[in-house]
């Protein structure tokens, strides 16, 4: 037997495969032009069949944001990762035995003590490391800054401990925070120059760094040139969300990653329709709140999925969200929410944040173009 979309359980995260696939080709093309390997963030989806997709697309490897994410896509038979974070000594015995075990795990470091750790551990246990420098490009997050001397005392601890510099690694984070293609253009032209600029430093000083490697899917999408970089990495781009819309990379037809909700209740005289999907459905994250358009908790979507305009998932609670007008004034906010969307309708709403919303559940249900729904797990854990 069959299920659809008005069967199923609800809340349930559902997945357009029709626009990943598009999302997919339209980042591995642009990467193509650009002439750099593209490193997909399987942190987004945590999900093979989705991994698998990118990789057929032609990705080169990937790039995740735990060790247990490392090791659930490796024993899933993806063995070129590239471990993004900062790394916790204490960590590095997981990332020994993976690496034992086959994988080409690279690891990353951006201070002198992580630094040394990491070397004193890969001697004591006859390991070679493979790792990039972080660089801060746009004072987002971490990062050593490309003309910082740190940078060059980083690079001369790797290099004497017996760790080998792979190269260096950069993430434009406040493109989240532009919405013009011109502001994104410039802040991919800077994250470029920064990480070259940081490269560039390190082989003056007689260390090799062959990996450049930049991104973040609205400066992957922006670049006009890459001119020294071998590679990008973007994750948010395979579903896009609300977020990246209102920074102008994605259409809300876009938005591959949805909710799937149902009427419960009504409060006619606050103009509200009450629906099974809180916050533990669509996640507490609000980026839209700081940004031009405030979508509340998500966007409310036909069942087939064409935006409902007009309205808003404008609160939640834990297990109820609240579905209203974006402007009451202009309907009769009481009879008119409960005709428009009696019980028991089946709405889809498109997150704020696809890899917070993402995280809510164990598992997807993939929609396929013929109303076909097949079950993908969802990797959890730390």
């Amino acid at each position: 037997m069959t299920i659809t979309l008005q069967q199923l359980d609800t809340p349930a995260a559902v997945i357009d495969t029709a626009r990943m696939e598009r999302n997919i080709a339209r980042m591995q093309q642009r990467m193509n032009a650009l002439g750099v390997r593209f490193r997909p963030h399987v942190k987004t989806a945590k999900c093979i069949e989705v991994a698998r997709a990118q990789l057929a697309a032609g990705a080169t490897g990937i790039t995740v944001s735990t060790l247990k994410e490392a090791e659930q896509f490796f024993q899933a038979g993806i063995g070129d990762i590239l471990y993004a974070v900062t790394i916790d000594p204490a960590k590095l015995p997981r990332a020994l035995a993976l690496i034992r075990k086959g994988c080409a795990l690279t690891l990353v470091v951006d201070n002198p003590a992580a630094a040394t750790a990491l070397v004193d551990f890969g001697r004591a246990h006859d390991c070679v490391f493979a790792v990039l420098i972080e660089v801060d490009t746009d004072g987002h997050r971490s990062g050593i800054g490309p003309e910082e001397e740190v940078l060059l005392e980083v690079a001369g601890i790797l290099q004497r401990g017996g760790a080998r510099v792979a190269g260096v690694m950069t993430h434009a984070g406040s493109s989240y925070e532009l919405n013009t293609q011109e502001a994104l253009a410039a802040l991919a032209e800077q994250e470029r120059a920064g990480c070259v600029r940081a490269a560039q430093r390190i082989r003056a000083a007689g260390i090799a760094c062959d990996i450049v490697s930049v991104g973040s899917t609205p400066t992957a999408l922006a670049a006009a040139a890459l001119e020294g970089v071998t590679e990008v990495r973007a994750g948010v781009y395979v579903f896009f969300d609300l977020v990246m819309h209102n920074v102008g990379v994605c259409a809300p037809e876009d938005i591959a990653l949805s909710v799937l909700a149902t009427v419960i209740g009504h409060q006619p005289e606050k103009g509200w329709a009450i629906l099974d999907a809180g916050w533990m459905a669509m996640s507490r994250d609000r980026g839209t709140a700081r940004q031009s358009h405030d979508f509340g908790y998500g966007l409310p979507c036909t069942i087939d999925g064409r935006p409902l305009t007009g309205y808003v998932l404008s609160g939640a609670n834990q297990e109820h969200g609240i579905l209203s007008a974006v402007h009451p004034e202009a309907v009769n906010q009481g009879e008119h929410i409960v005709t428009r969307f009696p019980i028991g309708t089946r709405l889809r709403i498109l997150p704020n944040h696809a890899c917070a919303t993402g995280a809510q559940y164990p598992r997807y249900l993939a929609l396929s173009p013929d109303g076909a729904l097949t079950q993908w797990e969802r990797f959890h854990g730390w």
